[in-house]
């Protein structure tokens, strides 16, 4: 595991500036703590920091091929780079280390820019091709690791993270008003936008090829298809748990210790399962949660899970428990994350990727299960509105939507007043949008209210939402849940939950797995159909069937409960001075981009309990946190 970056200069005649790429170099050290390497050649420089997990003694980056034609930089994991590495040598290439890296090398020689299609793994990786005079960027199929460019009429420049970027000369920091408007939207910005209105993220699934003249060629080498089979309950069952065993087993690959993230939920239950099946040492496990009897923390602590779970596996089990004062992390944590998002669970991610970073390097984590699977309350929340739709329009509007709208928040987790709140608010957003109208945080008729004079240039209404759509038409299945599940796996979960995780993680120099997002599992899952996912009430049916005889009956009949932290609670109580001060009307006003009486109506509603602002209030704080730490000090 890595961080790269590095710049290409279109001129022949061009330098590379050497102090320039060290600079970019040195600002992902957190990436990879335990060395750096760099390739600098006239125009072209590659630089990479390394975490070393295989080939501890020769797995040097950057890598060449047999006659130094070319080089990689690498950021991830070749889980089948053996299987690859034999075929390969089969082809007379011959190998100069045990590392995963130099297997991308060659499989560029022999496959050129369809090598990608022969890797299973998570990946970002640059190569620079001397014979061609060009450079290669790639990205992993579902986007578990980053890569970010800026080019202009005179160079290209890459980086895992923003930051790398911002060191190299000229480059604008121009904030994007329609990624800023996707971001309080959504509470991410999805690919290809960032925050910087001339920098780009590269797409999930993605290639990008680059010579001399300056125009980037960007190809997409992978797509999700959906092949609903008739096979009976039983064999998808069986095949399920064959594939997510193997999954599991080649992430166990390592020359570092390893352990687990544990919630308690289901997708991480699985996979210490799994773990559990083939390692020879108890797994290691680590868990976050509460105060025990915290009233602010009522329905939020789910330790308990994870004790079931680590007790039953015999686990080594660590807990941290979170409380408000985490949150004096957040500038940290902002500036690690690069571009505002506005997922709560930064902190306890984080957190628990620090305790685990104490006793291992890699840990395998359940992220992707809820996607495709089926696990998010969103899905359910769009069948009930299917009923909910034939009650008479007025009786809907003038009725039932402001009796609701009414009902003051708890201070629960979810509990019946704050579903019914959250499914009216959904309610406003297109119908079109389908189960996405309850991942959304910010409704049009809000941002009236909020914007101020300098989002005026923001583009015309709705157009947050045309990614959305365009993904639901790109879903080429006619089943209505999974073209929802192909939508969220193509933005949700590698614009959200892969940040999150990826920023998170390396910023205490953790590598994180994911065995539910191995390309096959998640093809495979595309086979199934919905009704296995989703059966009545009951969300990631066909997963908690096929694990049943693995897991304990209190975790496998548990309701879907999603980690999170009590934000509404600690905004009102011990986070209240950050809030006040961060979102102050002075503050505010200074740039011209939001309404500070608009924003302070907000504040105060949420501090009354009144309403609960939480999702909006802390999207607000920061992106204020983020302007100045990359705006203001500049």
């Amino acid at each position: 595991m890595c961080g790269i970056c590095g710049t290409f200069h279109f001129s022949r005649d061009a330098k590379v500036d050497v102090a320039e790429v060290r600079r970019m170099n040195e600002q992902i050290i957190h990436r990879g703590p335990d060395e750096d390497g760099f390739y600098l050649d006239g125009r072209i420089g590659l630089a990479m920091r390394r975490l070393s997990i295989i080939d501890l003694s020769g797995g040097q980056q950057p890598i060449t091929n047999e006659d130094g034609t070319i080089w990689i930089v690498f950021n991830g994991e070749i889980y089948n780079y053996l299987e690859l590495r034999q075929d390969l040598e089969k082809r007379g290439h011959r190998f100069k280390t045990r590392s995963d890296t130099e297997a991308i090398v060659h499989a560029y020689e022999e496959y050129g820019v369809d090598c990608p299609t022969k890797l299973n793994g998570m990946f970002a990786f640059a190569i620079w091709d001397a014979r061609n005079e060009r450079l290669f960027l790639s990205r992993d199929r579902l986007g578990k690791k980053p890569l970010y460019y800026y080019y202009d009429r005179d160079m290209l420049v890459f980086g895992s993270e923003l930051k790398s970027l911002l060191q190299a000369k000229n480059i604008p920091r121009r904030v994007s008003q329609s990624a800023l408007d996707l971001y309080l939207t959504f509470e991410y910005i999805p690919a290809p936008y960032s925050i910087f209105a001339d920098i780009f993220k590269l797409p999930a699934g993605h290639s990008l090829v680059i010579d001399g003249r300056g125009k980037p060629e960007i190809r997409q080498y992978w797509d999700l298809h959906f092949h609903e089979n008739g096979y009976h309950q039983q064999e998808l069952e069986k095949g399920l748990v064959e594939i997510l065993q193997d999954a599991v087993k080649i992430r166990l690959m390592s020359d570092v210790p390893l352990g687990a993230f544990l919630s308690g939920g289901i997708d991480s239950s699985c996979v210490v399962a799994l773990m559990a099946q083939v390692m020879r040492e108890p797994v290691k496990t680590f868990s976050i949660g509460f105060e025990e009897g915290s009233h602010a923390t009522v329905g939020y602590n789910e330790l308990h899970y994870a004790r079931a779970i680590a007790n039953h596996f015999k686990t080594d089990h660590k807990e941290f428990i979170l409380r408000p004062s985490a949150l004096e992390l957040t500038e940290k944590l902002v500036k690690h994350l690069d571009e505002p998002l506005g997922d709560f669970s930064i902190f306890p991610t984080y957190l628990v990727s620090q305790m685990a970073r104490e006793h291992v390097t890699v840990v395998l984590s359940g992220d992707g299960g809820d996607e495709l699977f089926g696990g998010y309350d969103a899905y359910l929340a769009d069948r009930t509105y299917r009923q909910y739709r034939k009650i008479p329009a007025l009786v809907r509007n003038r009725v039932f939507m402001p009796v609701t709208m009414c009902l003051p928040p708890s201070e629960k987790k979810k509990g019946l007043r704050n579903r019914l709140k959250r499914f009216v608010e959904g309610t406003r957003f297109p119908e079109d949008l389908q189960h996405v109208r309850w991942m959304m945080f910010l409704a049009e008729e809000e941002k009236t209210r909020l914007y101020g004079e300098a989002m005026a240039g923001v583009q015309p209404q709705y157009l947050p939402h045309q990614f959305i759509r365009r993904h639901f038409a790109n879903a080429d299945s006619q089943d209505y849940v999974n073209r929802q599940l192909y939508v969220d796996i193509k933005t949700y979960l590698c614009d959200d939950i892969m940040v999150k995780v990826d920023r998170m993680s390396m910023a205490t120099s953790l590598e994180a797995r994911a065995p539910f997002l191995d390309y096959r599992v998640v093809e495979y899952a595309a086979t199934i159909p919905s009704a296995m996912k989703i059966r009545g009430t009951q969300t990631k049916y066909i997963l908690k069937k096929a694990m049943a005889p693995l897991l304990p009956p209190e975790i496998v009949n548990r309701g879907k409960e999603g980690f999170s932290i009590p934000i509404k609670n600690w905004l009102r109580q011990e986070l209240r001075p950050m809030m006040l001060d961060i979102l102050a009307p002075a503050r505010i006003r200074r740039d011209g981009l939001f309404n500070a009486d608009y924003v302070q109506k907000l504040v105060n509603e949420h501090l009354q309990g009144a309403e609960n602002h939480s999702h909006r209030l802390w999207a607000l704080m920061v992106f204020s946190i983020w302007r100045d730490q990359y705006l203001t000090a500049v």
